[in-house]
């Protein structure tokens, strides 16, 4: 059937574009944007997930506040659902916009009952990059193949909690977004299984994984790996950018290593040091402290309060809430992905960024010993 997209010069198979290629239920197509104050009083992330197997879209928006609260609006629809123009997609009171290939994003929540509404413009300053690819089978299953790009940049616009207006700095702001599509596993990524009766996934002993992006003003160092539970690594990447006006190319990344203290409550980092070993043999070790976090699984990466990206609520579902993040009871049920925001230092240098994990099952070496 076609639909409005097949207007486009960009098809790539003999066929339309109102599917995709493969049959999988999970398979997702997700942005997001997220970025947080420096001064780690407020942080922000919002998104949108197309779930065409399952004929449904859904977005969602969520603001930390001091480290202590979070706001959280989730909305869902039929992703067939007739759109107004080829560059946005809408949810509800929620539009995600493409304002420049590759460069600039909007994000807008527009009035509603949950009191929390957003208008987020999004400019790239550094280079939108691919993900190494991620394909993995389980049992000669695909368990994962999917990709994705990121990019950092500025961001301006405002934030509204009940009447309460925040107006965004793009200088004390730090912001980034990310792209992804393909087959996820596991609610972590923000896919649902795929139903009951199917043999249980294996389960390793243990799982690391984690991503760092930590921008400073004349560079960007992006890396992510996974390892077992004895530090074996199973996936890598990582290159140094540099912002797009000195037109450099990036530098590649080979190895990291890591040294980390984590939180006694939580599988989350309190502190430590990242040592990134460039192509050329040079190293450096870069400090994150912590300032604040915010817990995708709120917003629908993982099952919360019965709703989970990707689940059908019927083509005008939404719900909204506040949580207490100081509450272990609420936060310990989406714990298992979490994105510390940091302070970083790098030599003489300080910037800001990201890091993203998830820590499961042993790993001897921080003192875990199993599930």
């Amino acid at each position: 059937m076609l639909v409005p997209d097949d207007e486009m010069l960009c098809h790539q198979l003999a066929t339309t574009f109102d599917h995709v290629a493969q049959s999988d239920l999970r398979w997702t197509e997700r942005v997001v944007m997220y970025g947080f104050d420096t001064s780690g009083e407020v942080s922000v992330m919002t998104g949108l997930a197309r779930y065409p197997n399952r004929n449904v879209m859904d977005a969602y928006a969520m603001v930390t506040i001091g480290g202590k609260q979070a706001r959280v609006v989730r909305l869902s629809t039929e992703f067939n659902a007739p759109r107004a123009s080829l560059d946005s997609w809408t949810v509800g009171p929620y539009t995600y916009a493409v304002t420049e290939p590759l460069l600039g994003t909007r994000a807008t929540l527009g009035g509603n009952e949950h009191g929390l509404s957003l208008h987020l413009d999004f400019h790239g300053t550094f280079p939108a990059y691919e993900q190494t690819p991620a394909f993995h089978r389980s049992r000669g299953r695909v368990r994962e193949d999917a990709r994705r790009y990121y990019q950092n940049g500025v961001v301006t616009g405002w934030i509204e909690l009940d009447g309460r207006r925040i107006d965004i700095d793009p200088e004390q702001w730090w912001f980034g977004r990310d792209h992804s599509w393909g087959v996820r596993h596991g609610p972590g990524g923000g896919s649902l299984d795929e139903g009951p009766g199917l043999q249980p996934t294996e389960v390793p002993d243990g799982v690391l994984y984690y991503m760092g992006i930590f921008q400073f003003d004349d560079r960007l160092v992006h890396f992510a790996q996974r390892e077992t539970s004895t530090g074996q690594r199973w996936q890598f990447e990582g290159e140094v950018l540099y912002p797009l006006a000195t037109g450099r190319a990036p530098t590649p990344i080979i190895d990291v290593e890591h040294e980390l203290t984590f939180e006694p409550d939580l599988r989350v980092i309190s502190g430590g040091t990242f040592t990134v070993y460039q192509a050329d043999r040079t190293s450096t070790t870069l400090e994150v402290q912590p300032s604040c976090r915010f817990w995708p699984g709120l917003a629908g990466y993982n099952e919360y309060r019965g709703y989970a990206s990707g689940m059908w609520r019927g083509p005008a579902f939404s719900d909204g809430f506040t949580v207490d993040l100081t509450d272990l009871d609420q936060i310990g049920p989406v714990s298992l992905l979490s994105e510390t925001l940091c302070t970083v230092r790098m030599g003489d240098r300080v910037g800001h960024g990201l890091v993203e994990m998830v820590c499961v099952g042993s790993y001897p070496r921080y003192g875990y010993t199993g599930w």
